[in-house]
């Protein structure tokens, strides 16, 4: 293109510009996989004691929910731990109560640590133990509340970006601070069976796998379903819990899907980008979408992990891609 042609051109771009128009050819959107997210890593040992500390700073009553959001270093502002994903530390001391709230975005929690906190959903009630995974469909009225001895700790899990992206996020306080119990249940029953996931169930579950020839990748590695419709619990997140032997060294992967690890047990590796990420026991990380990471343990180690792969697969979207070591 000759100099005369490029003119003309940028001319034509000043000229639509005052219209709100682009030529396509001057886009800037990226037309690769890949996300704006960078990993990042949230050491348990570090924000245990943050947690704590807020306790001390504020009250369960001017805090609604006492949470550390994981923001994404890359998303600052924004409140997200990737694109697509909310993820956030909550910590509920004994005789507390979380007031009876509901939403548009889809929520989970699981339960890092401490035991006598409940979740109730519609009025249903349930008990919460650690590993335990509990969802909270949109729009559903829910509390929490701590009945024992000492602090209980959950990671919440929201898809809330979705939300935010449709411009359809509507929130609405229920008049008292607890919604009416109908139903409680100390094990999944007829009442909670879709809503709540034992750790012990999936933990037994795994270890029917130990044996077997594990994945290459993933190890031993079971995907949440609903008992009912046998599809994820919620519509745009999917949950795993995996098991990773001792010994075990994963080959590298590379997904579309954003992803949030919780190690719930044990101590593991995750090689991406070059560096080596020592994970242990409750350490949060995220890997973002299409970055090509590994895993490897030297000894058993229960990891959790939530993604966007539910959304992205009902859209068609989703991709993985198995690599070969160098």
């Amino acid at each position: 293109m000759n100099p005369d042609q490029l003119a003309k051109l940028q001319a034509f771009k000043e000229q639509v510009h005052p219209m709100n128009l682009l030529p396509l050819w001057e886009r800037k959107v990226k037309l690769v996989p890949g996300s704006d997210g960078v990993p990042a890593h949230w050491p348990y040992q570090i924000v245990k004691p943050l947690l704590e500390e807020a306790t001390q700073l504020i009250e369960k009553k001017d805090a609604d929910r006492r949470v550390l959001v994981m923001e994404n270093p890359a998303l600052r502002g924004s409140s997200f731990i990737a694109q697509s994903l909310f993820a956030g530390q909550q910590i509920i001391l004994p005789g507390e109560i979380a007031p009876s709230h509901r939403h548009t975005p889809n929520a989970f929690r699981f339960i890092v640590e401490g035991e006598g906190a409940y979740t109730s959903i519609d009025g249903v009630k349930m008990m919460m133990r650690p590993g335990d995974f509990i969802v909270t469909p949109n729009w559903t009225w829910h509390d929490h509340g701590n009945l024992g001895n000492e602090a209980v700790v959950w990671m919440d899990g929201l898809d809330t970006p979705f939300t935010s992206l449709f411009g359809a996020h509507f929130r609405e306080n229920y008049p008292q601070d607890t919604y009416p119990v109908s139903h409680i249940s100390h094990e999944p029953d007829e009442a909670s069976k879709s809503y709540l996931f034992p750790f012990k169930d999936m933990a037994k579950n795994l270890h029917d796998l130990v044996g077997s020839t594990p994945d290459r990748t993933h190890a031993y590695k079971l995907r949440y379903t609903d008992p009912v419709t046998q599809k994820d619990p919620l519509p745009t997140v999917s949950a795993f819990m995996q098991l990773i032997p001792k010994g075990f060294v994963g080959q590298p992967y590379r997904t579309t899907e954003n992803k949030v690890l919780n190690v719930f047990q044990g101590e593991c590796i995750l090689e991406l980008g070059g560096q080596r990420y020592q994970l242990r026991t409750h350490d949060v990380f995220v890997v973002p979408s299409w970055e090509t990471f590994r895993l490897e343990s030297s000894e058993n180690s229960y990891v959790f992990s939530f993604t966007d792969q539910a959304a992205q697969q009902a859209l068609g979207f989703w991709r993985e891609e198995f690599l070969a070591s160098k």
